[in-house]
């Protein structure tokens, strides 16, 4: 079963599987301002929730780059983030019950429309799981007050090492900005083309940093970035003037995907994540591979919480350039997992990371994952061949340890 859409490859099927699509389950069922939440069925769009409630004065805070498009079904499905994270959160820390249909056709909710709940946290094994556990079919989410000001600034560097200093420093000094995006040069150059939202487009990276809250706390964080930006050497400022300004700054970055499909015939898009501190690194690092691999590569992604989304350009019709892709792609990730973080930020690990699976989780690790998914689908009917490398069958998996090739169980305490 695969999840609703998030990204391209999530829902496709592998060999004969059935695609059932959520995307007429539309509607909002519900918007309880009082207790600051809105119930909606799956195939409701991510976009859709803000429209629905703004206005009152509240938005719902996650916002993927495709939130046009995208729907809460698949955000769950994935733990989508989007560029207003670093503040508040991805998709989990916004999500407060579902409705989950289970393969044997049993109907549970988790959650609702309190903080917590007790026993096991199921809402958020369930958030994330990528279609493997069940089916979605309603959520309630967390709604917000929308902010009294904000404030976007553009902060270009003559440096990605510099840019990728500043996200560390601005973190360091305890400001924790509403979003905290980085783009470089390509990337730039690619948005301001195809969106003109005044980006510096001879900048080796662009920082775009949002701060909200009260109009003089925006004013004064907005004058201790602009320090540490300095500080790093940072050449190009503004601050936006205006809300339709702030939404142009946004306009280029959320375009900034399909903005680079106009500069190669394909690309192929990454997602890994990384501590903050590692970003100079790992950036000069990914630079350094594709002048080995013979690739461009344009990075535009969240820089506060450190999910990268590099974006290999390359020729399908040129022999050997998906692979090589691919292969870059594989080595970026690895790379992620070396330095402290891990494969997946937002995109979900599906078929394309499966096999990199074993770069961070031993064989136990990943058995005791796949018990989780025999708990809710003991037959492996739901997205099958999906995120793990080596397929059990759940009665294999149901065995604690062998021991001189006889199974062996613990004793259970006797009351």
């Amino acid at each position: 079963m695969a999840p609703a859409r998030r990204c391209p490859a999530a829902p496709l099927p592998l060999a004969d599987g059935i695609v059932v699509g959520l995307s007429k389950f539309n509607r909002i069922l519900e918007v309880d301002y009082e207790n600051r939440c809105a119930v909606v069925q799956p195939g409701v769009t991510n976009l859709a929730v803000t429209q629905a409630v703004e206005a009152e004065g509240f938005y719902y805070a996650p916002d993927p780059s495709s939130q046009i498009a995208c729907t809460i079904g698949g955000n769950v499905a994935e733990n989508s983030g989007g560029v207003h994270c670093l503040k508040y959160g991805l998709t989990t820390n916004n999500l407060l019950g579902c409705e989950l249909v289970l393969m044997s056709g049993e109907v549970v909710r988790l959650g609702g429309k309190g903080f917590d709940a007790p026993g096991y946290d199921l809402l958020g094994v369930v958030t994330g799981s990528e279609g493997l556990l069940g089916i979605v079919t309603e959520v309630t989410v967390r709604i917000l007050p929308k902010p009294e000001a904000a404030a976007a600034l553009l902060l270009g560097f003559p440096s990605v090492e510099a840019a990728a200093a500043t996200v560390g420093d601005i973190i360091a000094a305890g400001v924790i900005p509403a979003g905290l995006e980085m783009m470089d040069n390509p990337a730039i150059r690619a948005a301001e083309a195809f969106v003109h939202a005044g980006y510096p487009v001879d900048a080796a990276a662009l920082l775009i940093c949002e701060l909200d809250g009260p109009e003089a706390e925006c004013a004064d964080l907005a004058g201790h970035v602009r320090a540490l930006a300095a500080a790093r050497g940072a050449d190009f400022v503004r601050i936006s003037r205006s809300e339709q300004e702030r939404l142009a700054f946004w306009a280029g970055r959320k375009a900034a995907f399909p903005a680079v499909g106009r500069i190669a015939p394909d690309y192929f898009c990454m997602d890994g994540t990384i501590p903050r501190r590692q970003l100079p690194k790992v950036l000069s690092a990914i630079h350094q591979m594709a002048q080995s691999f013979g690739l461009g590569v344009a990075n535009v992604f969240h820089a506060g919480d450190g999910n990268l989304h590099p974006l290999i350009l390359y020729d399908a019709d040129q022999p050997g350039q998906l692979e090589k892709a691919e292969a870059f792609g594989a080595e970026i990730l690895k790379l992620c997992v070396a330095v402290g973080g891990v494969l997946t930020g937002e995109h979900g690990v599906g078929v394309e990371k499966r096999d990199l699976m074993g770069e961070m989780f031993d064989p136990t690790d990943l058995a005791c994952q796949q018990r989780v998914k025999c708990a809710f689908d003991p037959s492996s009917l739901l997205n099958p061949g999906k995120v793990f490398p080596t397929l059990h069958r759940c009665a294999e998996l149901g065995r604690m340890h062998v021991h001189k090739g006889k199974v062996a169980f613990p004793e259970l305490p006797r009351f």
